[in-house]
């Protein structure tokens, strides 16, 4: 009868040891998985980051470039033809600098909230935030094009 209780035990052990190590492996592959996820989210966090530092140079150097050349087009001659001129394009640089000032002021806010986001992807479903994160694309993409157009017609 001892016998039999000790076989008895020995199975039920074997049978929970067994149960347990295949517990184990899964939770290790799923471990494993969630490591792979976050080291992806990182790598995003990191070009996205690097986006924004350039989006925001991107700003400066449009503002910059407005402001020397409202500068050097404020001294333009009094003549009528040349007044007019310089209203014309003064008004389409200060549109296409709206222009490019918004879309990058969005570009920007996107790409910080962006960053938000993937500092806790836990929180978040990744569908979600690769969803957000080609917005985001989209908006700076925008942001490059209206920064182009407005070199264009600073360049004329």
């Amino acid at each position: 009868m001892l016998l039999a209780a000790a076989l008895g035990l020995a199975g039920y052990l074997w049978y929970a040891a067994d149960s347990w190590r295949a517990d184990s492996d899964a939770w290790q592959g799923q471990a494993r998985a969630q490591g792979a996820s976050v080291a992806e989210l990182q790598a995003q966090l990191a070009a996205t980051t690097q986006e924004l530092g350039s989006a925001r140079e991107q700003l400066a150097s449009a503002t910059d470039r407005i402001t020397a050349l409202a500068n050097e087009k404020a001294q333009l001659g009094d003549a009528n033809a040349a007044s007019q001129q310089y209203l014309d394009y003064q008004k389409r640089v200060s549109d296409a600098a709206g222009v490019v000032a918004q879309a990058l002021g969005r570009c920007t806010d996107g790409q910080s909230q962006l960053i938000t986001y993937l500092r806790t992807p836990e929180q978040y479903d990744a569908a979600d935030l690769q969803r957000f994160a080609d917005q985001v694309d989209v908006l700076c993409r925008q942001a490059t094009e209206a920064n182009a157009q407005l070199q264009r017609e600073l360049a004329q």
